[in-house]
């Protein structure tokens, strides 16, 4: 009788050890690390915005396909970020769109903010002419969502910027504007995907002078192209494109939401606006056109 009751403490207590151990290790797919879970802590709520979007069949197109998006005489299906009018320092001049700059960078105040259109694309390649004065800085964004956080002390809801979900195209006077200089090996140039890749060649025309400017997207690979030439290649959704957010000012570390965001960029649907950024400086757009690609 000895010998079995020490053989079955010892079976008893092996178990024990071998359970406590099992469960002290062991992650379901669905178990968040100790990291992971410290990382979600610092994602506020937020939500997406759905907002009515604009009919493509009211719109023309040109002998190409191209469906015209802004027509040289008015911003039908044009309206502010988070909103649902145009802002008032966004005007018509000579056939484009301009934006009336302040000098106060990225002010974003009520007569001023990022347009967009009013549609959500998914695969498309987009097609415009732009222009900066002096110094200028802007971008443009595909694939962008409306954004709304709660700030975990008030309680309320707050429009997040534009770019935290949203590739951006760099739009900038090389030359006069200090972002230039800024980032890694040129990545803040002009056509550029802002803070990740420069644009290569760099061959962006001076202030005042039209720049020809061309966004593909397709299936996930995003190409720029500017003045005839293709200047940059990336490709959502992948390692990549997660190893690019990780190296950027938008990682997960830096800015919890804006990696969340941008690393499922174009969310379940991989669809979202073309906008325009205000970032407080003169900038010209026209000949603004898409195509849809099936």
């Amino acid at each position: 009788m000895k010998k079995v009751m020490n053989y079955t403490f010892s079976c008893i207590l092996l178990s024990f050890i071998l359970i406590s151990c099992g469960n002290g290790m062991k992650k379901t797919n669905n178990e968040a690390t100790p990291e992971s879970k410290s990382t979600e802590s610092k994602i506020p709520e937020y939500k997406v915005l759905d907002n009515p979007q604009v009919d493509l069949s009211d719109f023309n197109k040109d002998k190409d396909g191209y469906i015209i998006l802004f027509d040289g005489k008015d911003l039908k299906g044009w309206r502010g970020y988070g909103k649902d009018y145009v802002p008032g320092k966004w005007t018509i001049d000579d056939g484009s769109i301009k934006f009336n700059g302040s000098g106060g960078g990225e002010a974003q105040d009520g007569d001023g903010g990022d347009l967009i259109f009013a549609y959500k694309f998914n695969n498309f390649e987009l097609e415009l002419e732009y222009k900066v004065a002096k110094g200028s800085n802007s971008g443009i964004f595909i694939l962008a969502q409306e954004v709304e956080s709660k700030d975990p002390n008030t309680g309320e809801w707050r429009m997040e910027p534009i770019y935290i979900s949203s590739p951006e195209a760099q739009v900038l006077d090389n030359e006069n504007h200090p972002d230039a200089k800024l980032g890694k090996e040129n990545n803040r140039k002009a056509m550029s995907l802002y803070d990740m890749i420069p644009a290569n060649p760099q061959n962006a025309k001076p202030f005042g002078q039209w720049n020809k400017a061309k966004i593909m997207v397709y299936k996930g690979t995003v190409i720029h192209g500017q003045n005839g030439e293709n200047v940059v290649e990336y490709h959502l959704w992948t390692k990549q494109w997660t190893d690019m957010l990780q190296a950027s000012k938008f990682s997960q570390d830096k800015w919890p939401l804006a990696f969340e965001l941008l690393n499922n960029v174009g969310g379940e649907k991989r669809e979202g606006y073309i906008g325009l950024q205000d970032h407080g400086d003169d900038v010209w757009f026209r000949n603004i056109k898409v195509k849809v690609l099936d």
